[in-house]
């Protein structure tokens, strides 16, 4: 008497929310397609190794694993499309010069991200391959805001991070680099006295290591940020060339309302090159989209290119939009009368939702509600409110 239950964090998706997930699917592929993408359509199945090429630990966690009964390799089932991307750009397509590509997927993930996390996603992005200039950059965080904005979304916040903040401060100490992957965990969850814990453990660490790691769990807020962490964090190269980048994006971007936040790493740490970001807004329990800058991941692929895009969840996304509601319908008889034929045909090729009621059934729709119907008058079939 379970057969109906499924996995735990799997769901389905009903009518009225599936259809305007598929909607959201479509305008954004039509969006990303005038701003010159092309669409991909990697497998959902993958070897292992290219599946996580380039990528960290955390990847491999969330990746569920087969055996292919082909070859006896070891598959995966992909959590995340964007190396499937820079494959295709790597190995397949092999172009010079800049390529633009969008995708739309289901990935799986092993185990929930967070609290009130699917493990099914339906992922959509878009990547641009080839250019290295902080051009391709702003490009692509527009196009993320500009996605969200035509889902509906009001007022969206963004935030910006630096991958190479923190891992100047962990190159700059081999105690550190020991407990990284730690770090950048608590680092996420904004976990101080899960930092200072760590760094009482760590007896390696050189003095001040722990220091800059909780300034930078505290590194959060407007432009003014950028000026503390200046004064706070420890002058190295890597980390005052990471916060000029962030200065200069933050120019070019001077007409959104940008944050930043130093200890948002989960998406940046691992194999992102330059300026990450996140997209947040009200009514969202987490991030909506999370992209940025990955150089050199096509490496193992025989060509590295430089590379930055953005992912979102278009599940999570619908989810906190306001309910969908009913479209207008047209209640239709059931009949095989060659003209009722013809103008049903008629009416649906304007792109009319018609629904014929079969005999002796009730209708019971979520997606639909009737405002009309299509009557016979004489020998003609006629579209009347329904009152």
């Amino acid at each position: 008497m379970t057969k109906w239950l499924l996995p735990e964090s799997l769901a389905d998706i009903l009518p009225a929310e599936a259809r305007r997930i598929e909607e959201l699917r479509r305008t954004l592929l039509d969006l990303y397609r005038v701003y010159g993408f092309e669409l991909v359509m990697p497998p959902l199945v993958e070897y292992l190794d290219s599946l996580l090429t380039g990528h960290g630990h955390d990847l491999s966690l969330r990746t569920n694993k087969l055996v292919d009964q082909l070859s006896g390799r070891t598959l995966g089932v992909r959590a995340d499309m964007t190396p499937q991307v820079a494959r295709i750009d790597a190995h397949l397509l092999n172009r010079e010069g800049v390529t633009r590509l969008c995708y739309c997927g289901s990935v799986l993930h092993a185990r929930p991200m967070g609290l009130f996390s699917d493990r099914e996603l339906l992922q959509i992005g878009a990547e641009i391959f080839g250019h290295a200039g902080v051009e391709a950059d702003i490009q692509i965080i527009e196009l993320a805001l500009e996605s969200v904005r035509l889902a509906g979304v009001k007022s969206p916040r963004l935030d910006l991070n630096h991958p190479g903040v923190l891992r100047a401060l962990v190159e700059a100490d081999p105690g550190l680099a020991e407990i990284a992957e730690d770090v950048a965990d608590l680092l996420a969850m904004k976990d101080i006295p899960g930092l200072r814990a760590l760094g009482s453990q760590t007896p390696a660490l050189r003095p001040g290591s722990l220091e800059a790691l909780i300034e930078l769990g505290g590194l959060y807020g407007g432009r003014e940020v950028l000026a503390r962490a200046r004064d706070v964090l420890p002058q190295l190269p890597a980390v005052g060339q990471a916060l000029d980048d962030l200065e200069r994006m933050a120019g070019f971007l001077a007409d959104y309302d940008v944050s930043f936040d130093f200890a948002d790493v989960r998406a940046g740490y691992g194999y992102h090159s330059g300026i990450v970001f996140a997209i947040y807004a009200d009514g969202w329990r987490d991030t909506l989209v999370r992209g940025g800058r990955y150089d050199g991941v096509g490496k193992a692929f025989g060509r590295a290119r430089p590379a930055t895009g953005f992912s979102l969840d278009l599940r999570a996304l619908s989810g906190g939009l306001a309910p969908a509601e009913p479209a207008k319908a047209i209640r239709a008889p059931w009949g095989c009368d060659p003209v009722l034929s013809a103008a049903l045909r008629e009416l649906r090729s304007a792109g009319h939702i018609v629904v014929q009621v079969l005999p002796g059934q009730q209708q019971s729709l979520d997606e639909f509600v009737f405002d009309r119907e299509l009557v016979q008058v004489g020998n003609e079939w006629k579209v009347r409110a329904i009152q």
